[in-house]
């Protein structure tokens, strides 16, 4: 089965390509649309949650494409913080400014310092439209990150493009920056096994 994976991100895009093929799925980008000469359109993404920009995402994209399509998205949250610094689904948007990724490191670091090592979790949501009368959405606990820590030390490592925040992560059970783990557990950190579950109880269907 072919899909298209609704992101722009390159690095999000390959993570799961790798994922999903493991079950027989195979995936097209946003960038392989407008190589094809195929305008993208823009999506606010100003849901509260990331269920609703999920669906945001998914369903402006099939309305332009017409082919079967599905978009993910994730909120950071952190163990005892104020609420006010709770980033949530505007994990790149402080105080209304789009974030780079040199700028969510510098941020994200700066929080560290303050409150000291976070613990730290992704919520995630994906929104698959398979046509008109097919759409179907997930925000469960299978699709949550293990917790982990952001530390106020980044990687030496350069960063990847795509991912700043893992230069900044350490995997609680084993003390390792997510940048010194086998490329198969980011891909599952990347990826949580809940999406695998996803797509094959729709495709036993």
């Amino acid at each position: 089965m072919k899909l298209l994976y609704g992101t722009g991100n390159p690095a999000k895009l390959s993570a799961m390509k790798r994922r999903l093929e493991t079950i027989g799925i195979e995936l097209i980008g946003l960038h392989d649309l407008k190589e094809e000469g195929k305008t993208i359109p823009a999506v606010p993404e100003d849901g509260n949650t990331p269920l609703e920009n999920a669906r945001q995402k998914a369903t402006a994209y099939y309305t332009a494409f017409h082919i079967p399509v599905f978009s993910c998205d994730s909120g950071l949250y952190f163990d005892n913080v104020p609420d006010e610094i709770q980033p949530g689904v505007h994990v790149r948007t402080v105080n209304g400014n789009y974030l780079s990724d040199e700028q969510m490191i510098e941020y994200y670091t700066g929080l560290a310092k303050r409150y000291g090592d976070l613990t730290a979790r992704y919520k995630n949501a994906i929104c698959f439209v398979l046509d008109e009368e097919h759409i179907y959405e997930a925000m469960d606990a299978s699709m949550e990150s293990e917790k982990f820590i952001i530390t106020d030390t980044p990687h030496s490592a350069v960063k990847k493009k795509g991912f700043p925040i893992d230069s900044l992560s350490i995997d609680l059970k084993s003390g390792q920056y997510f940048y010194d783990m086998p490329a198969c557990k980011l891909d599952q950190i990347a990826v949580e096994d809940g999406f695998l579950t996803f797509f094959q109880n729709i495709l036993g269907d």
